[in-house]
């Protein structure tokens, strides 16, 4: 049994907020409420500690209680109403949705960044009784169509002069959240999220926080109150979008109900988040890993400031490994992690810090204590994954045909990824289940030749993908940023580390970084596009 497992059995056991226990046929945090609000009315308790930095606005938990209150006496909804939150990362999106759910209401995180028709079809879909808007958002919801209640974030009030009348609290099965998914294949949809799988997708994210806590206080020699007591004021750097799980679990429901310090950043800025991380004392920072080597670059570049880290991670597959010993090697002091989600899971599958991520750094995480997991494969072999839980969406908004296809009666929800899982749970990510490359009859996994691709020395990023061959029906291709590797070592690289057949037919060298959509997930489409004007054959 290893350190890690130890400290969860102490940190789970009975009586402790995280005590774990069956219910409904699943395992559950027995101890949690049963309303997300009810986590975040504590919060108050943190008073004049700083919560939201974003360029010269400066929020206490005290100010943004005020606002959020005043916010919410405003909106004029009844409980389970849904209302929309269209806006770029900020202050007001986080109040705004604190005042929904303050109200009962359903918050509905919209892609921010879609075009006008997307943005006013998406709040069509759920029939938002309100929207909240930045102006630019406002203006393009307008040109979209979109003919509903719309109040804008400058319009917010900042002070209460309405009372708050009590809302009575909502019970576990009640929707909390509407998150739209990429939309990368096929058409948008919107996993509801009730308040028990938020709250039991938070819970996860914080128990991997104790323990890290556990952790340290061991390796200092000393018990975890006295380090608590002497730790600074925990900060994040919020870089995923709030309307992505990674962004509204990870980067600020999770760090909120911890009392942390949020740090905004409007678009990504590798000059401008080294200037914030060392200003503002950032603890915890988690992006893709182009973000990671942008870090990185700079770093060496201009000896940037990285002491106050402590906890760094990425998530949704490995880090490749010559990036890894890059960060261990520029941030000594920080406890490592990845980990595995989806938006219909609550962000929670999968996780690694510390000591479990450094004794597998292939994996993308163990499977967390309250989640089942099948491998829909013969035994040994690589399959679909599916997973139950509490942290499982409700289903997609209005999409039964479309909830029935990956969400069965009992609960079990097929992921669409391709993966395996070890005898310790640690899980391997292959591929997405739609983004297999069929040539010649056989079956490559596009996340796995990215795998050997990215350990190469030389390669910062690269993208697989299958392009029409008549020959082999499909033809394994790819792009690389990076320096100091040919298209010859690549393809032999892989070819022996793999299988000869999984080698790409051809690799085309970028200087930008590949496009990603919204979530920070490569965009293959886009990739697809662009192969013909630059392939060159």
């Amino acid at each position: 049994m290893t350190s890690s497992d130890l400290i969860f059995d102490k940190v789970t056991g009975p009586g402790s907020p995280f005590e774990i226990g069956e219910r409904d046929g699943m395992r559950q945090f027995v101890n949690a409420p049963s309303d997300l609000n009810q986590m975040i009315e504590r919060t108050r308790a943190f008073g004049d500690r700083p919560m939201i930095v974003e360029g010269d606005l400066r929020l206490s938990y005290a100010d943004v209680f005020v606002r959020r209150d005043a916010l919410a006496a405003a909106l004029g909804i009844e409980k389970g109403d849904r209302v929309g939150l269209c806006m770029k990362n900020s202050a007001a999106w986080m109040i705004g949705f604190l005042a929904i759910l303050a109200r009962g209401g359903v918050a509905v995180a919209v892609n921010s960044r879609g075009a006008p028709n997307e943005l006013a079809a998406m709040l069509d879909d759920v029939g938002a009784a309100i929207v909240l808007a930045d102006s630019d958002r406002a203006r393009r919801l307008r040109e979209g169509g979109y003919a509903g209640r719309i109040i804008e974030a400058q319009e917010f009030p900042s002070d209460g002069t309405m009372a708050l009348d009590p809302v009575s609290p909502a019970q576990a099965d009640d929707a909390a959240a509407i998150l739209f998914t990429s939309g990368t294949t096929g058409r948008v949809k919107g996993a509801v999220l009730s308040h028990k799988n938020l709250i039991h997708g938070i819970m996860l994210m914080q128990l991997s926080g104790v323990m890290i806590l556990h952790g340290m206080a061991e390796k200092f020699g000393t018990d975890v109150e006295t380090l608590r007591a002497n730790l600074p004021q925990a900060a994040v750097l919020q870089v995923y979008p709030l309307f992505h799980i990674s962004g509204l679990g990870s980067a600020f429901l999770s760090p909120m109900l911890a009392g942390s310090k949020i740090v905004v950043m409007h678009h990504w800025d590798p000059e401008e988040a080294l200037r914030l991380i060392a200003a503002e004392r950032v603890t915890m920072f988690t992006g893709v890993p182009t973000m990671l080597w942008d870090i990185l670059n700079k770093a060496h570049l201009e000896s940037a400031d990285l002491s106050s880290l402590t906890n760094i991670g990425t998530g949704g597959q490995a880090l490749p490994v010559n990036l890894l010993d890059a960060i261990r090697s520029a941030c000594p002091q920080a406890f490592m992690g990845t980990g595995y989600g989806l938006t219909e899971t609550s962000g929670s599958v999968a996780q690694a810090v510390g000591e479990d991520f450094i004794r597998n750094r292939t994996a993308a995480g163990r499977v967390l204590s309250l989640v089942d997991m099948k491998i829909d494969a013969p035994e040994g072999q690589a399959g679909e994954i599916m997973v139950r839980g509490p942290m499982v969406m409700k289903g997609y908004w209005n999409r039964p045909e479309e909830t029935a296809a990956v969400l069965s009666a009992d609960g079990w929800f097929r992921t669409g990824d391709i993966g395996m899982v070890d005898d310790e749970g640690y899980i391997f990510i292959v591929d997405r289940k739609k983004d297999m490359v069929i040539s010649g009859g056989e079956n490559i996994y596009c996340a796995e030749v990215e795998r050997i691709m990215g350990a190469m020395d030389g390669v910062a990023e690269c993208a697989a993908f299958g392009i029409p061959d008549e020959r082999l029906g499909e033809l394994l291709v790819a792009f690389v940023v990076g320096s100091g590797v040919t298209e010859q070592e690549i393809i032999q690289e892989v070819g022996e580390k793999l299988a000869r057949y999984k080698a790409p037919g051809h690799v085309r060298f970028v200087s930008e970084p590949l496009p990603r959509n919204a979530v920070g997930k490569v965009d293959k489409i886009k990739l697809r596009a662009m192969w013909p004007d630059l392939a060159g054959v």
